[in-house]
């Protein structure tokens, strides 16, 4: 059995239906990828555990049935009495473009790998077989807190696990661009997979192109770099060399929310069962291509097809 830890903030999602009524939902960057790998990957093959903090509240548990309903494990999410999980609205103008309004400066997120009730997440996670996080990750972890994931990181990579790391730069989670970069230049040496945005990248650091961002992750040590770049496929950079993975047909598409999520749960769900990069980045177009066919992150169970399906 390989084992994931997915590590992150779900957020509770409140969405407008009307001028006066709301429908509840959850959603985050990290808990998506976790969601598509325990849908697409084999279950007897590959398991997932999402590795965060929430509080002892309604509202946590159902988060909490809900994962485990989608066959995520829970056993490395710490309960924080006195916290309660972070919260986004989102309201669609006339126009259709959506606007998102955020509360979580005291989410219980903001406590993880802070406390005691953090020691054993921490130590379990040089376990996993590979372990999966984002610049999200790292904006609403406390500069000491992001110090003892760096360590424990440290120790999966030099026991030989993967790594994985998508930058998914948000401008508003950090105080400057600079801050950005200088986090997450301390966290590349422990990478061993990264799967970043172009646009993302390109709007931290000013990349020219795909192979300029590929470049600098590989000079920062990465080994094996995924650049996603929306229609355009992606780009790989292996000890082989750059190439270039097209996405298999033109899809006109009805949401893009979570198309790299989903695309980083498909590549590395087939990496981690033994297909090579191009086969892997395959199987993330098809299940991104599939996703951003829907409305919203999280698309219907019975729609979402299998890693056998994509490869």
């Amino acid at each position: 059995m390989i084992r994931v830890a997915s590590v992150g903030e779900c957020m509770l999602e409140l969405t407008h239906r009307d001028a006066t009524s709301l429908s509840l939902g959850f959603g985050g960057d990290t808990l998506n990828t976790a969601l598509y790998i325990a849908r697409c990957a084999d279950p007897t093959k590959l398991a997932v555990d999402y590795v965060t903090a929430l509080g002892t509240d309604p509202m946590s548990d159902a988060m909490l049935a809900a994962w485990q309903a989608e066959g995520i494990g829970i056993g490395q999410v710490a309960r924080l009495a006195g916290r309660l999980p972070g919260l986004y609205l989102i309201r669609t103008g006339d126009s259709g473009e959506r606007r998102f309004f955020y509360w979580r400066t005291e989410a219980a997120v903001r406590a993880l790998f802070r406390g005691p009730e953090s020691e054993a997440l921490l130590a379990a996670l040089p376990g996993y077989d590979a372990i999966y996080f984002s610049g999200i990750t790292l904006a609403v972890l406390a500069p000491a807190a992001r110090d003892r994931f760096c360590e424990a990181l440290a120790e999966a990579r030099a026991g030989g696990r993967q790594v994985v790391f998508d930058s998914n730069f948000r401008p508003t989670l950090w105080s400057d661009p600079a801050e950005a970069q200088r986090v997450f230049g301390e966290f590349l040496p422990v990478v061993s997979l990264a799967l970043p945005t172009f646009e993302d990248e390109q709007a931290l650091f000013g990349d020219g192109d795909a192979e300029a961002t590929a470049r600098r992750y590989r000079a920062a040590g990465v080994a094996e770099v995924v650049v996603k770049h929306g229609d355009q496929g992606c780009l790989l950079s292996t000890a082989e060399g750059l190439r270039s993975v097209p996405i298999p047909a033109a899809i006109l598409p009805v949401d893009t929310t979570a198309a790299g999520d989903s695309f980083n749960a498909g590549y590395l769900a087939a990496r981690l069962l033994g297909a090579d990069p191009s086969r892997a980045a395959q199987a993330g177009h098809g299940l991104a291509g599939v996703v951003i066919q829907h409305r919203g992150a999280i698309i219907p169970r019975a729609d979402t097809p299998t890693l056998k399906e994509l490869i």
